[in-house]
């Protein structure tokens, strides 16, 4: 592996010296971007909004404006020299085959696989798992270009019938479509306006979650509201479906369906935002049954795992900041009746998952996944060995099932899949994946760094094995804080063509994240927020002072909740870093309700519309924090047409006031604009290497860096 290494030419990476000259790249002139006097006062305070006319993302003049943009960033990003060999290389290596774990559904084995460099993965099935596999589901064909993704897909329970969900452009609508699994031929049935849910099926049909169709030119920024669940039996139309619930005193709630596998209860899960939930529940055995509340919300987190009889098996941090799994009588559903089948540990009950009749807990210890068994008692605990410190998914499966599977990786692994034998209890290695890179010229280590208040804060660095701690090294750090999300190692092609370079790359576990429970994700949120940056600042000055890098060294980097991670840290300490690269990030922190599903985040950050909430908001909103005449870093802004999660004015306002306020000769203040595609769920290959290729070309040109 070595050798192949070495032939085929890796990058190398050094710092630029004063010895070393190379021409500077000239940004030219910004497009002119019209200021308004446009204000809005909020409990007394004038906040001006001079760029309100690019929230109109449709209007003529800003699609004029993102032209304009784009043009000056290519031309930008065109002139960096080595632009085509980091394209080139990463082109390279990303061409391996890439496969999922295998599920069986019928009498047939599924799993995706890429062969490559595919823009979708594309679905296969066979008979048995030694037989040779075919296409069931292409993606790819569904459009010329690849931007047509799979969003979810769910099987009948007696394997008859397939439900499909796609999404276009990387938007968040979808639109479910019925397959006959025999034939692998569509059916009529044809489901619109669907968002942030699949089929749950039930008998010949499946419950689903759509908002009403939204006004012609605003699909991809009004407001979502009135969340419903219908009904769609198999062969109908759309229009026939029965409405299952709906809440008109509550317009900003999400709701989602969950069928028992037993099929004898149908749960309704319920959430104002992404924190705290609610579950009801209704009898499918009993016609005259209604839906009663199964957990109250949304102090807490509630999600069903399955049910045993009539008791409700749940994973809640109700009393546990950390999970544990619960029993619970639906006509005695009181906390004080609750029994306890897997108490809360020392380290984070992350997933419980059913298969051929025991449960599977995932736990986290220090961001790193532990994998156990327990009858369903939730006696008899024996852990699942994994190869090292990495992410495993949770076995699951059916009640019936006598093998599962479940996948592997880690930073410097690019996946393996088990096949687990749940009569005997043993796993062995089904399938490896290789890449086109050696694994063991790298490292990873975990160090622990005090926070601004003295929080101990976990921290992954990678890089080449034999580093010098010069304080030179071009290094990335990235991160992201919030909405409970835990980062845990994982394998990156786009990372790894920058570890060969020579480059530092750092993940900071900050708090706002679940890799420590509630309290850390609590400690992290609304009036908290500050915690979060104050701890990516901090982990850049350990970079710094155990010298990894310097401040003209270091880069950082962060997508939607990391985008404003990255935003609020570039403006509060703009001397720190070299280069800023927030990408589809939530910029406006006092207009981002308004937008789509941007209500949602309330929980997590607070409203503007609440004084007090207003008030922290705006000391740390991106947006408003732009001084005039400050050189902030380098900064790559990325944001995509279709995002109708993070709407893309977030990014063209900020990239306006920046460009406007930068101090002049300071850093260049780019946006890259993507088209037809969206937050980032479903976007094909071709466009993520052309992304990273960027990110990585401006990142290496602005630290210094030379490659060779």
């Amino acid at each position: 592996m070595k050798n192949t290494i070495l032939l085929l030419g890796v990058l190398g990476v050094t710092a630029c010296t004063k010895t070393m000259e190379r021409a500077n790249i000239n940004v030219g002139a910004y497009p002119a971007t019209q200021r308004t006097d446009a204000v809005d006062t909020y409990f007394g305070v004038k906040v001006e909004d001079p760029y309100r006319w690019l929230e109109q993302d449709t209007a003529a003049l800003v699609e004029q404006w993102v032209t304009e943009q784009n043009k000056v960033t290519q031309s930008y990003l065109n002139q960096i020299p080595f632009r085509e060999k980091i394209k080139n290389r990463l082109t390279e290596i990303w061409n391996y085959p890439k496969y999922s774990s295998p599920f069986k559904e019928g009498e047939y084995y599924y799993f995706f696989k890429n062969n490559g460099l595919q823009n979708q993965s594309v679905l296969y099935r066979q008979k048995g798992i030694n037989t040779e596999p075919e296409v069931f589901l292409d993606p790819n064909v569904l459009s010329e270009d690849g931007t047509t993704s799979l969003a979810s897909l769910t099987f009948s329970k007696d394997g008859k019938y397939c439900a499909i969900g796609t999404a276009k452009s990387g938007s968040d609508w979808n639109e479910i479509k019925v397959m006959e699994v025999a034939t692998k031929s569509y059916l009529k049935d044809v489901i619109s306006w669907v968002k942030f849910s699949g089929a749950t099926w039930y008998k010949n049909g499946f419950y689903y979650s759509r908002y009403d169709e939204p006004k012609k030119g605003k699909e991809y920024s009004n407001a979502n509201e009135y969340m419903k669940i219908y009904y769609h039996e198999v062969g109908t139309e759309q229009s026939t479906d029965k409405l299952v619930y709906e809440d008109k005193k509550h317009p900003l709630r999400y709701f989602n369906a969950m069928v028992s596998e037993d099929e004898t209860y149908l749960f309704i899960n319920v959430s104002e935002g992404t924190s705290g939930s609610e579950v009801l529940i209704k009898s499918l055995t009993n016609a005259k049954a209604g839906f009663t509340t199964l957990f109250k919300g949304f102090e807490n987190n509630y999600s069903v795992v399955t049910n045993v009889g009539k008791m409700v098996y749940a994973l809640t941090d109700f009393g546990a900041p950390r999970y544990r799994l619960i029993a619970v009588d639906p006509e005695q559903n009181d906390p004080a009746n609750w029994k306890e089948i897997i108490p809360q540990s020392t380290d984070l009950l992350e997933g419980v998952y059913t298969c051929g009749g025991y449960m599977f807990a995932t736990y986290l210890k220090d961001a790193s996944t532990r994998l156990f068994r327990y009858d369903m008692n939730g006696s008899k605990k024996i852990e699942i060995n994994l190869p090292g410190i990495g992410t495993a998914s949770g076995i699951s499966g059916k009640i019936t099932d006598t093998e599962s599977f479940y996948a592997y990786t880690s930073f410097i692994n690019p996946g393996e899949i088990y096949r687990y034998d749940i009569t005997s209890g043993k796993s062995e290695l089904f399938r490896k994946t290789e890449v086109k890179f050696n694994p063991d010229e790298f490292e990873t280590k975990q160090v622990f760094y005090p926070s601004k208040d003295g929080t101990k804060i976990p921290m992954f660095i990678m890089h080449k094995k034999g580093l010098k701690l010069t304080g030179d090294n071009p290094t990335m750090l990235y991160g992201y804080g919030g909405f409970n999300i835990s980062l845990t190692p994982s394998f990156s092609i786009s990372r790894i063509m920058f570890l060969e370079q020579g480059g530092v790359y750092a993940i900071a576990n900050l708090r706002g994240g679940g890799e420590y429970g509630e309290d850390w994700h609590k400690a992290g949120m609304l009036a908290n927020k500050q915690n979060v940056f104050d701890d990516f600042i901090a982990a850049a000055e350990y970079l710094i002072k155990e010298k990894y890098t310097s401040s003209q060294h270091l880069a950082i980097n962060g997508g939607s909740n990391g985008g404003l991670l990255v935003g609020a840290c570039m403006t509060q300490r703009p001397e720190l870093f070299k280069v800023a690269i927030p990408a589809v990030g939530v910029l406006d922190m006092l207009k981002y309700h308004k937008f789509t599903i941007g209500w949602g985040w309330a929980v997590e950050y607070g409203s503007s519309e609440d004084s007090s909430q207003f008030a922290y908001l705006y000391k740390y909103s991106p947006l408003h924090n732009i001084k005039s005449g400050v050189n902030y870093p380098a900064t790559l802004i990325m944001t995509a047409d279709h995002d109708d999660r993070v709407v893309p004015s977030h990014s063209f306002k900020f990239a306006a006031e920046l460009q406007y306020k930068q101090m002049k000769e300071g850093n260049p203040v780019l946006i890259r604009i993507d088209s037809k595609a969206g937050h980032g769920a479903g976007k094909p290959t071709t466009k993520l290497i052309e992304e990273v290729t960027d990110m990585w070309s401006f990142m290496l040109w602005n630290v210094g860096a030379h490659v060779k």
